[in-house]
């Protein structure tokens, strides 16, 4: 009997912190600021739904631990140090578990570091953001680059694993000015990065300004994708390769909770908002939760559950879902297994026209992206897609 599919990815819990302490302008995730924080009432919650959910997934070993949000590192460690020996306690779990936590390189943060090293926490992922004080200022960060590098200094020697986010193609960036700064980034980086170009998503404040044509010095299409082609040859140089469209890693450092997302693992969604794919004797379903904060705290007082959702999952979804994930991987997707959950491989007059466009190629079993193709990935997943 073959094993579960989701075996092919892992299994990995999600934990959102909802809370910021400002609401950045581009940021579509769901996040919140409060003024007063009950950390014992958060914290009795998320232990609530790890024992609900380990009940259901106690055999399993858990490969990973994500602390997102929002801004995971005003959690009080005391909080994260529980929520750490609980689910040691719940899961067997890996031998090189990685636990990672996202954090702000505010100084009121930074003091927290070697709290939640002592925690349990392994890796820290920090969001900087950019590296100049006028851009971070018009992104509505609130720190400066001397707070991240002083920051980032204290990370680094509490922690063998950093990584750090920088969000490029910003207001009024020039080619150039990217080059500077992204060499100074990876004149600092230890094992990764995590490089976005900017996006103007619906519902932001960002979205708002430039509906109104209120946010000038986007660059253009042109100049966005001389950025990225910028990026792939400078981390390449410096030993950092991407493994993900926007990710970048030196050898064996990837995340391996993300890669547990893109190759189509299974994972546990806790906390407001946060999504979830489970398998259950050979069925996947979708699972979500309350977005907001207190939506979420009351269903788990009064239900004892979190989730509000659990949708199964078809065939052809998980199968187009798989190749959506995976083909952003420079490993690519494996045609054996899609062809598996779709019942039906890829259409092969449509594979073989993009590979002889120089957008795929085929490695094996692997289907890969080529460096013509990673920018266009979208408009190669549609034209996989068509049924």
């Amino acid at each position: 009997m073959s094993a579960p599919d989701w075996q092919n990815g892992g299994f990995g819990l999600y934990l959102h912190w909802p809370f910021c302490q400002a609401k950045c302008p581009y940021c579509d995730f769901n996040s919140h600021v409060s003024a007063e924080i009950d950390q014992a009432q958060w914290q009795q919650a998320y232990l609530s739904e790890i024992s609900r959910a380990g009940h259901e997934t106690d055999k399993r070993t858990l490969n990973s631990v994500f602390f997102g949000g929002g801004t995971p590192s005003l959690m009080s460690p005391d909080v994260v140090a529980a929520i750490i020996e609980n689910i040691r306690e719940t899961w067997p779990v890996a031998n090189d578990l990685e636990i990672t936590l996202e954090a702000n390189p505010t100084s009121v943060e930074a003091g927290r570091f070697d709290g939640f090293r002592d925690a349990g926490v392994t890796r820290i992922s920090m969001g900087i953001q950019a590296l100049n004080d006028p851009d971070l200022k018009a992104l509505g960060r609130l720190h400066s680059v001397k707070d991240a590098l002083e920051a980032f200094d204290i990370a680094r020697s509490a922690f063998e694993r950093v990584s750090f986010d920088l969000i490029y193609a910003r207001q009024h960036q020039s080619l150039d000015d990217w080059r500077k700064e992204l060499r100074q980034a990876l004149s600092l980086a230890i094992d990764h990065l995590s490089l976005y170009q900017l996006t103007i998503e619906d519902g932001t404040a960002f979205g708002d300004r430039h509906r109104i044509g209120r946010l000038p010095g986007l660059p253009t299409d042109d100049l966005g994708a001389d950025m990225y082609d910028l990026t792939q040859e400078l981390c390449d140089k410096a030993g950092f390769p991407a493994y993900e469209v926007s990710n970048h890693a030196a050898d064996l450092a990837q995340s391996r909770h993300n890669l547990i997302y893109w190759r189509c693992g299974d994972y546990l969604g806790i906390g407001p908002g946060a999504h979830g794919r489970l398998t259950f004797d050979g069925h996947r379903f979708a699972t979500e939760t309350a977005r907001h904060p207190i939506a979420w705290l009351d269903r788990v007082a009064q239900n004892h559950n979190g989730e509000l959702d659990r949708v199964e999952i078809t065939a052809e979804d998980q199968a187009q879902e798989y190749l959506l994930m995976s083909l952003r991987l420079t490993e690519g997707t494996n045609l054996e297994r899609f062809a598996q959950l779709n019942a039906s491989p890829i259409d092969p007059e449509t594979l073989n026209r993009l590979c002889d466009d120089g957008f795929l190629e085929v490695s094996g079993h692997q289907l890969k992206t080529t460096s013509k193709g990673r920018p266009v990935l979208n408009a190669i997943l549609r034209e996989l897609l068509i049924t």
